[in-house]
């Protein structure tokens, strides 16, 4: 006798959230690839812009891990777009400070970042548009704002092996 799968009650979230999210990455790493940028270091450029703010600060904004984060700073640094210096408010920690020319690359990979976010959201209708937005900005503030810890391994969502 042949197992029968059970029946599905709902459309699958996980499925359609890791589909859509993953589709949206590789889209946003190759358009930013044409200036030279990833995802992170577009992410490290435009928060250590906005304020002084130490690498543990930007690998949290960022989700990246310490080696990750050290490698990203790295390679700005080695662009000439970003260096560490010590922080103005403590000087036992180093701030990520955005060179003339990687503030200038900044707004690029911005303009870059709406762009790709626009032409996501322009195959919706305008009022889904709006609703799919509020609906996904409550869940990540509410619900699933905080990840709950786990006895197994959790699986993180596919990155571009460019990144």
């Amino acid at each position: 006798m042949t197992a029968m799968a059970p029946a599905r009650t709902a459309p699958d979230l996980s499925f359609l959230l890791d589909h859509t999210s993953h589709v949206l990455r590789t889209r946003m790493s190759a358009a930013l690839g044409e200036i030279g940028l990833t995802a992170r270091m577009h992410c490290v450029l435009v928060h250590a812009l906005e304020e002084e703010r130490t690498q543990i600060q930007l690998a949290e904004i960022g989700d990246m891990d310490k080696t990750t984060m050290v490698v990203t700073v790295d390679a700005l640094e080695s662009a000439g777009l970003a260096e560490r210096r010590p922080s103005s408010r403590d000087r036992r920690a180093r701030i990520i400070s955005v060179t003339e020319k990687g503030a200038a690359l900044a707004g690029q990979s911005q303009e870059i970042v709406d762009r790709v976010h626009e032409e996501a959201l322009a195959s919706l209708p305008a009022r889904d548009r709006e609703a799919l937005l509020r609906a996904l900005t409550s869940l990540a503030g509410g619900h699933l704002a905080t990840p709950v810890e786990s006895a197994g391994p959790v699986r993180r969502a596919r990155q571009s092996k460019k990144q």
